[in-house]
């Protein structure tokens, strides 16, 4: 299992990757509706970045193209991902 703290610093890893992704960052910001701004403002939030991990966790190619910038194993980015707030997974039963 991952740290919080380890999740976080996986998260800014994962948002400056989109950042630098001049194919992939327009898909997120219109996907997730999140401004020039909101990306500046909203680095620091927990919750904001676990909403660059669901993200990316939505395709696995994207996944294996950020595990490979970031030389992060892609299993890292769920664990990351359920360490952060809203991660926990859903019990439909």
């Amino acid at each position: 299992m991952i740290s919080h703290d380890a999740a976080e610093t996986l998260g800014l890893k994962a948002l400056a990757f989109l950042i630098g992704d001049e194919d992939l960052l327009p898909v997120f910001m219109g996907a997730s509706g999140t401004s020039a701004d909101d990306l500046r403002t909203r680095a620091s939030e927990p919750e904001f970045l676990g909403s660059v991990l669901d993200f990316l966790l939505m395709d696995d190619a994207w996944v294996i193209r950020f595990g490979d910038a970031a030389d992060v194993r892609y299993d890292q980015v769920m664990q990351a991902r359920a360490a952060l707030p809203g991660g926990g997974q859903v019990h439909w039963t």
